[in-house]
C-alpha cells in the first residue's frame, strides 16, 4: 500500500476542488490550476477533502497513486500559499536588480544579463544580492530559479556566483607553491 496515497489531501478554507472524469480543478486565492490524472487512480471529493484511491493492484495504479496524490496535494499548497524559492548572489560586483518586468543581472560579463519574467511568476529583488521567485506552480517556479542560477553557477573555489539561499558549496583548495 502507497503510504503518501492514503492519506487524503486536505483543503484548506477558501479552497474548492472539483472533479471531472480524470481531471481535478483547484480553485483558491492566488488562482485556479488543474491536473489531469491517468486512468490507473480514481479521484473524489469527500466533504474538505480529496481522496485518490488506485482502480486495482498493479505496480503501475500503485505506482500512480502516490504520485496523483502529491501533484493535487501540490496543486492544493500552489492555490492557497503558492511556491517560492530564494536566491543569493555572491561576488564582488555581482548585483540584480527588476526594471518593469526584466530581471538585470551584473554577473561580471561584459554586458549586463536581461532575464524576462515568465508568464505566471514574479520576480522581485529585494536587496541587490537577493532575488525572490514566487508562484502557484512549483515546477514552474523551480525551472526559473534554475534559469537564473544557470547565468552564474557557485564556482567551488571562491563561491561566487548565483546559489540557492542555504545551500552549501563545496569549497576546494586552491594551488600550492
Amino acid at each position: 500500500m502507497s503510504r503518501i496515497g492514503k492519506k487524503p489531501v486536505e483543503l484548506p478554507k477558501g479552497v474548492t476542488a472539483e472533479v471531472k472524469g480524470q481531471v481535478i480543478e483547484v480553485k483558491g486565492p492566488k488562482g485556479t490550476r488543474s491536473f489531469t490524472a491517468t486512468d490507473d487512480v480514481t479521484l473524489s471529493v469527500e466533504g474538505g477533502n480529496v481522496a485518490v484511491a488506485p482502480r486495482g493492484m498493479s505496480k503501475r495504479a500503485r505506482q500512480q497513486w502516490g504520485l496523483t496524490r502529491s501533484m493535487v496535494a501540490n496543486l492544493v499548497t500552489g492555490v492557497s500559499e503558492g511556491f517560492k524559492k530564494e536566491l543569493e548572489i555572491q561576488g564582488v560586483g555581482y548585483r540584480a536588480q527588476m526594471q518593469g518586468k526584466t530581471l538585470k543581472l551584473q554577473l561580471g560579463y561584459s554586458h549586463d544579463v536581461d532575464f524576462e519574467t515568465p508568464e505566471g511568476v514574479t520576480i522581485t529583488a529585494p536587496k541587490q544580492t537577493e532575488i525572490v521567485v514566487e508562484g502557484i506552480d512549483q515546477q514552474v517556479v523551480g525551472q526559473v530559479a534554475a534559469n537564473i542560477r544557470e547565468w552564474r553557477r557557485p564556482e567551488p573555489y571562491k563561491g561566487k556566483g548565483i546559489r540557492y539561499k542555504g545551500e552549501e558549496v563545496f569549497r576546494k583548495e586552491g594551488k600550492k607553491k
